[in-house]
């Protein structure tokens, strides 16, 4: 059975990536998959930052074991851009970003609209909208808000909601998903 879902993607092909990929990621998060063992079990993540204009493409697991050099790289490109604070950002949402880039077979680095967010900046947005957490898991490098510019916001989404692992957001007004390492939920449209 090939079923095909609005975005495209068809239960054969979702099928397939999870069967070219090994259930490996943290232990707490197995919905999220890693790469596939026939490439060395290697992990990548590659961003653009809309914010710094930086870019990132970086292996961060090899065989097994996280890469420590390149988590660092990570905690810093997911920096708060409005005042520089670093913060580790959770290999969960790292594996969760990554996995789900697989799934949507795209080449393209993904936009990163906000990784960690300071208590400062949170409250700073808090107070210019509804829609931002007071607790919310950017204060702890649990989340991060993304964009292609070849996915829809529910194409990106689909695709995450399919590892059944965290939360998934959708703000189709402002063009981002959110995926966070938290429980699994999603919302929006």
């Amino acid at each position: 059975m090939s079923t095909t879902t609005p975005s495209g993607l068809t239960r054969r092909a979702i099928l397939g990536a999870f069967a070219a990929t090994a259930v490996s990621a943290a232990p707490f998060f197995p919905g999220v998959t890693a790469y596939a063992r026939g490439s060395g079990d290697i992990r990548s993540l590659n961003f653009y930052s809309g914010r710094t204009g930086e870019r990132m493409n970086v292996v961060y697991w090899i065989d097994g074991k996280y890469v420590p050099e390149s988590l660092a790289e990570i905690n810093h490109f997911f920096r708060d851009w409005r005042n520089n604070a670093v913060h580790d950002i959770d290999t969960r949402t790292v594996d969760f970003l990554a996995a789900t880039h697989r799934l949507l077979r795209v080449n393209e680095p993904y936009m990163l609209l906000s990784g960690y967010r300071s208590p400062q900046t949170n409250a700073m947005l808090r107070a210019r909208s509804r829609n931002v957490a007071q607790n919310s898991l950017h204060l702890r490098g649990q989340a991060a808000d993304v964009r292609l510019q070849s996915r829809s916001v529910s194409e990106i989404a689909r695709a995450a909601i399919a590892f059944n692992a965290g939360g998934v957001g959708r703000y189709s007004r402002s063009d981002f998903v959110h995926l966070d390492c938290g429980a699994n939920r999603s919302w929006g449209r």
